[in-house]
């Protein structure tokens, strides 16, 4: 996805830069938005902290003042930082680069999902633990794999046709795998779930490096209700774009099955972006199930395998 892009600036103009790139930083390592912004408020006012990419791991500290981030540099760069356990941070000056005329507007990373103010759009942090994440990736790759142009996936319960954009309900594949037992249980018991249903369709995904999803909706037709996404072994950031109707052509006339074909080309559109880590779970439902595309973009990421079960 399109993010604020932040560069080295020209030599001799660090000083007058208020933005810190730094690395071993951020919710991968176990270190909050909220944390860092505490720890460098020591050297003067902090705007905000940001993804500087899609592995958690780095983040842009943004001050008010260039002074104050050139103050946090000296004292902080290669060195143990006191007030985030002891970490040693790496850390450079770094601008923020106006984004291309071509290309669409940066879009800011929110990591959680009541910051987007998108109705029906849930997001629940450490969903399953590191021991259950290794003990379903394993029980996936036993699994029968069906390989498409870009990725893989495994269909249970009913097999979804890529082809149709449909399923076949006179097809029953049967019930869904043992292995997932567990996490249907605590979606039934979590009081948090807005909904309680019965989900019946799960699919394994599979994004190598590089690989993401157009922006699309899901086929109302196909899958009803509710739509869970677990995100297993690595992290990644979604947008949601939500287009004025007649700024853009849907491939089909059905408004269930649309795929934007040159999603920069729109010009009338909302966008909104939120970091998935490691063993969240996502809930898509009324509005942002059925109002707002979902997509992640082609591009080099770490391997994520997504776990989406769908009633």
């Amino acid at each position: 996805m399109v993010m604020p892009r932040f560069v080295r600036p020209k030599e001799g103009d660090s000083e007058s830069s208020p933005n810190l790139y730094v690395a071993n930083c951020g919710p991968a390592v176990g270190l909050q938005f909220d944390t860092i912004v505490s720890a460098f408020s020591s050297f003067g006012e902090v705007k905000g902290v940001y993804a500087a990419d899609e592995s958690g791991a780095r983040v842009i500290v943004s001050f008010l003042e260039p002074a104050s981030a050139h103050s946090a540099f000296i004292a902080l760069n290669g060195r143990p930082c006191p007030h985030l356990g002891g970490r040693s941070l790496h850390i450079r000056h770094s601008i923020l680069q106006p984004p291309s005329s071509r290309g669409m507007a940066s879009v800011p990373v929110s990591l959680n999902a009541s910051d987007l103010n998108i109705p029906g759009l849930y997001l629940f942090h450490d969903f399953i633990s590191a021991v259950e994440e290794e003990q379903l990736l394993q029980a996936v790759d036993t699994g029968s794999w069906i390989s498409l142009s870009k990725r893989r996936v495994q269909h249970y319960g009913y097999k979804f046709c890529y082809d149709t954009r449909n399923v076949d309900t006179k097809q029953h594949l049967g019930a869904l795998p043992s292995f997932v037992s567990f996490i249907l249980e605590r979606i039934s018991l979590s009081p948090d779930i807005p909904e309680k249903l019965d989900l019946d369709q799960l699919t394994v995904n599979e994004y190598p490096p590089g690989v993401g999803l157009s922006p699309h909706i899901d086929t109302h037709s196909a899958f009803e209700g509710l739509i869970f996404s677990l995100s297993l072994a690595g992290p990644c950031i979604m947008e949601f774009r939500r287009y004025t109707a007649g700024s853009w052509a849907p491939k089909t006339a059905s408004i269930s099955d649309t795929e934007v074909e040159n999603p920069n080309s729109c010009s009338e559109v909302s966008r909104k972006a939120i970091y998935l880590p490691p063993r969240s779970m996502l809930l898509l439902s009324g509005e942002a199930r059925c109002a707002w595309h979902h997509y992640i973009p082609h591009h080099k990421v770490l391997n994520v395998y997504g776990c989406i079960a769908k009633a």
